[in-house]
């Protein structure tokens, strides 16, 4: 089965694949597994008949979702990413992806619940994902559970990323490409850090923002 055959079971995705559903990328994975097949839960028949075309680490081929999931809630990081959706940013996709690489806790997004999935790669479906309706929601659930909300955007006020101390847990907030943290998300923050920036350029991509913060709180709190 190669990447063009490999349907996704994602109804928002419609008949995408896999590769289809973000960047373009040459055929990844390993084909049909020889017999006898391995045996334990985790293995999933389907991909152990067919091939596993996923863009997931060698150690979790032929490993079903689920069984991925529950190896990575074993050693999730006590960091959640919050991302505004407004407008159907492109750029959460990305963010997105990036919170799997560092196996956070929660993705949270706040606003539409219908958000640009492209750029996730289907990455978000090894992640937990919650809906917060307003910024407002948001925030209650941050109090209840005492996590700290931390945004990222250069809006005025905001403090050096480079010289910050970031708690543990942590919240990191993120804005849409362009608006950047609405009124309210800035409201509800203990504090905003801007990332330095040396040319021209006002601001840098949403998604490479949230890259560069979420590596400064795991170099900060990640054994390496």
């Amino acid at each position: 089965m190669d990447s063009e055959e490999y349907l996704v079971n994602r109804p928002d995705l419609g008949d995408r694949t896999e590769v289809q559903a973000g960047e373009f990328y040459p055929v990844v994975g390993v084909g049909p597994h020889p017999l006898p097949w391995p045996t334990g839960e985790q293995y999933d028949p389907e991909y152990l008949e067919n091939g596993d075309k996923r863009n997931i680490l060698d150690q979790y081929r032929y490993w079903s979702v689920a069984a991925i999931v529950k190896e990575l809630d074993k050693r999730r990081h006590p960091l959640h990413i919050a991302i505004e959706n407004w407008q159907h940013d492109l750029n959460i996709g990305s963010i997105v992806r990036t919170a799997n690489a560092f196996n956070a806790q929660g993705v949270h997004i706040i606003g539409k619940r219908d958000w640009n999935k492209r750029g996730a790669m289907v990455t978000d479906k090894y992640l937990h994902l919650h809906h917060h309706p307003t910024p407002q929601d948001f925030a209650n659930w941050a109090k209840e559970n005492n996590v700290p909300i931390i945004g990222i955007d250069n809006v005025e006020g905001s403090k050096e990323l480079e010289t910050a101390k970031l708690p543990n847990p942590c919240a990191l907030l993120f804005g849409q490409e362009g608006p950047g943290l609405s009124d309210a998300a800035i409201a509800m923050c203990e504090v905003t850090y801007a990332i330095r920036q040396y040319g021209s350029t006002r601001s840098m991509n949403a998604s490479a923002a949230g890259a560069i913060a979420m590596y400064a709180w795991a170099m900060q709190h990640l054994k390496h």
